[in-house]
């Protein structure tokens, strides 16, 4: 007999002793909880896991649906599963591949085995819907299997199953896939039981390729709106053209180039296209026949603006003109009148945590060729000061202005539009896992702020975790909305940024508790990580942009 087991609901805060290798789903009917909307996974002991999983030992679950972060991924995966089966079902001779997210949805195309694109019409994306729809009313199990990874590797190469780089390049002695029927895939977390519990999604005609449409996280039973973002997929598209130019396609193959010491070519190669990229934005600027004053640059947490804005000044000055920087930080209310959140949390990323009067009238006046006297926000006291510090913009400066809102129309309504250029910097994307698997950029902008975080503001990984929802509420509703209105973008990850944040982070990441809800995003984070073989910073140049986060920059801060 192997008896039984008690575990703990977080959901309903209850004890329940049941048979040891129960599986979740069985413990969910078992209990009789409803969620607000359909069951789709679990965290046990605060980590990912599918309703499959089978207890044997004491255990704290916290069962979830796809309004939760962890849930809508796993949810995604599962949707990927679905439509790369319907695919290769339609024509064994193709392969899915999910390029990066763009418009609250996936961007993909279809490639054949040599890797060439295929060309896809309004009929045959009718045809993958409808094959997706039929397997998802057939309900197909979805079944986790473990084997040797050579034995993986064979599976997947004598099926045309998708990309294997990745397996051989990590050097694990198992692998672990998912399999539905006769089709086999692999995934970097936790996907759905059966293709039944997929029930809200479409896909559509997207730049001569597909979108394939998501629910949305705040009502799952809704698809999530569809946004024009044509400025960021041009950026995307000049991303992977760059990677190409390495021969790079996804991180089993960046490995593989690591290994075959090509990692300082990489780091060169990528640096020069960011500097030659800053270089074309300065002289689209210069060369306007009115030139703007007011250089406007935005972009969410630890995107890499202020680097950006310094790495522009010097391009601007290789023009002729003579830039000032400003940064909107300075501009923050005193703590005790910044706005807070739900969680009665303050809420720096609100619009009205700066003083947008005080913005306001001292943009005009600088504009009329006034002197102000800049103020500076004390970062320790919570207060603005004023230490003496005056501009007056000379007709051969503009000025540029760097901050979380500096593309909002609100602080910038009383300036007249041919004044101001505005410039979006994100992180925007970084290499593919794999042809199904991604890294979010939002992960990547995460890690880079736990380093930054830990190394200049004294925060540990837990704490900044435990900021990064809100962080990205305030992102959603204050800055995205306005990053179709830039004149141009800027993508600042790297190729390789993952591979040198490793280092930094890993030992952050594993310092946060494994009893603690942070935990989970820190074992993803983790686990991201593992697949990047990890690369040396000491040639990254001192002006690069991963040097605001890890350290050695030649700029000041």
């Amino acid at each position: 007999m192997l008896g039984s087991i008690r575990i703990y609901c977080k959901n309903n805060k209850q004890y329940y002793d049941i048979p040891c290798g129960t599986s979740l789903l069985e413990l969910y009917h078992h209990i009789g909880l409803e969620l607000k909307y359909p069951v789709v996974a679990a965290r046990v002991n605060y980590k990912l896991q599918n309703l499959n999983f089978l207890i044997y030992k004491p255990k704290d679950i916290e069962f979830l649906d796809a309004s939760s972060s962890g849930g809508m991924r796993c949810y995604v995966r599962t949707l990927s599963m679905i439509m790369g089966c319907a695919v290769k079902e339609l024509n064994e001779e193709y392969d899915l591949r999910i390029e990066h997210p763009i418009s609250k949805g996936y961007f993909c195309t279809i490639r054949d085995h040599k890797g060439d694109k295929v060309t896809i019409d309004t009929l045959f994306i009718e045809a993958i819907k409808g094959r997706m729809k039929q397997i998802i009313a057939e309900d197909r199990p979805i079944i986790t299997e473990e084997k040797q990874t050579k034995e993986v590797i064979r599976l997947f190469k004598e099926r045309h199953e998708g990309e294997t780089t990745l397996f051989e390049t990590l050097g694990n002695p198992y692998c672990r896939y998912y399999r539905m029927g006769d089709y086999i895939d692999y995934y970097t977390g936790a996907l759905m039981p059966s293709t039944g519990y997929v029930n809200i999604f479409d896909l559509e005609p997207y730049y001569n390729d597909m979108l394939l449409r998501i629910p949305s996280r705040k009502n799952p039973v809704e698809l999530e709106d569809r946004i024009p973002q044509d400025k960021m997929f041009g950026i995307f598209a000049e991303f992977m053209k760059w990677n190409k130019l390495l021969h790079i396609h996804n991180v089993g193959e960046f490995n593989k180039a690591c290994k075959d010491n090509r990692s300082f070519e990489m780091i060169k190669v990528s640096e020069a296209l960011h500097e030659k990229k800053v270089a074309q934005i300065a002289d689209q600027i210069a060369s306007r026949e009115h030139r703007p004053r007011f250089i406007l640059i935005s972009g969410p947490s630890s995107s890499g603006k202020t680097t950006f804005s310094m790495r522009l000044r010097i391009q601007l000055m290789v023009n002729g003109i003579q830039p000032v920087l400003i940064s909107m930080d300075n501009y923050f209310v005193n703590r005790e009148d910044t706005p807070k959140d739900e969680n009665g949390e303050w809420d720096f990323e609100h619009l009205h945590a700066l003083d947008l009067g005080l913005f306001r009238q001292q943009m005009s006046d600088l504009l009329a060729g006034k002197e102000i006297s800049l103020p500076h926000y004390n970062f320790e006291t919570g207060k603005r000061e004023y230490l003496g510090n005056t501009m007056q913009l000379q007709p051969d400066q503009i000025c540029i202005l760097e901050g979380l809102h500096a593309l909002n129309p609100e602080l910038t309504k009383d300036l007249p539009s041919d004044e101001t250029f505005k410039i979006f910097v994100n992180a925007l994307t970084t290499v593919n896992l794999d042809n199904h698997n991604w890294i979010p950029t939002t992960d990547v902008r995460l890690i880079r702020r736990i380093i930054r975080d830990y190394k200049s503001r004294g925060y540990n990984a837990l704490e900044t975790i435990a900021r990064c929802e809100s962080v990205r509420r305030g992102e959603e509703r204050w800055i995205y909305p306005y990053q179709e209105e830039a004149d141009v973008m800027f993508n600042s990850a790297l190729l390789f940024e993952l591979a040198v944040l490793k280092r930094h982070a890993e030992p952050l990441l594993d310092a946060v508790p494994k009893y603690v809800d942070e935990y989970t995003d820190a074992h993803r984070l983790l686990k991201e990580l593992s697949y990047f073989e990890p690369v040396p910073e000491k040639e990254i140049p001192p002006t690069s942009f991963l040097r605001e986060f890890v350290g050695g920059s030649s700029f000041n801060y």
